[in-house]
């Protein structure tokens, strides 16, 4: 039982290191039309949509963006942005878009609010709006690419199912349940023989 408890907790530290890396640090998940041109990541729609409503402050939102900005400008070789210059570097002053456009996605911004705050709220204790964002993100992608929107560009990354499985295996109590009915499936083997 103990065993099962550590295995879980293991299992489901990983897992949220693992997507709030991705969330956080901006890797690209999706591609879709919003406010700034193109955003790949829930951050960006995320901030976009912060931002254009100017609910929270600036600086709230460049110290959210910061890091992915930071992790970019590492791994392209280029110098580190200031924290000045941050907006202009994601050009989000560059294209206004009407409030009919935001609400042909309106599960892809509600998807990203709810990553971005599962991944925030997860550094307190994991748990299910990570997941639900994620899903709905999903959910809204889909329905974007089949038809149900006719915007073109819309595409989802292979990332898009890491972070899903992500999310889902960093709720610790899910996890546990899937290890305990392994070891039931097991133990009932072995009684049997």
């Amino acid at each position: 039982m103990a065993f099962s408890t550590r295995l879980a907790t293991l299992i489901s530290s990983i897992a949220f290191s693992t997507y709030f890396f991705i969330v956080i640090f901006q890797i690209p998940i999706f591609r879709v039309p919003c406010r700034m041109g193109i955003c790949k990541t829930p951050l960006e729609v995320t901030s976009s949509q912060l931002i254009a409503s100017e609910v929270f402050p600036l600086f709230i939102v460049k110290t959210l963006l910061y890091p992915g900005a930071f992790a970019k400008a590492i791994c392209k070789q280029k110098s580190i942005p200031t924290y000045a210059n941050l907006l202009k570097l994601h050009n989000f002053r560059a294209r206004a878009m009407s409030a009919t456009s935001d609400l042909q996605h309106l599960e892809v911004l509600a998807g990203s609010y709810l990553a971005v705050g599962g991944a925030i709220a997860g550094l307190i204790k994991p748990g299910r709006m990570s997941l639900f964002g994620i899903l709905l993100l999903m959910w809204g992608l889909i329905m974007g690419k089949s038809g149900f929107s006719h915007d073109t560009g819309i595409h989802i990354y292979p990332a898009m199912y890491v972070v899903l499985l992500s999310a889902f295996f960093s709720i610790r109590r899910d996890v546990r349940k899937i290890i305990r009915s392994f070891n039931l499936k097991h133990i009932v083997k072995v009684k049997r023989f």
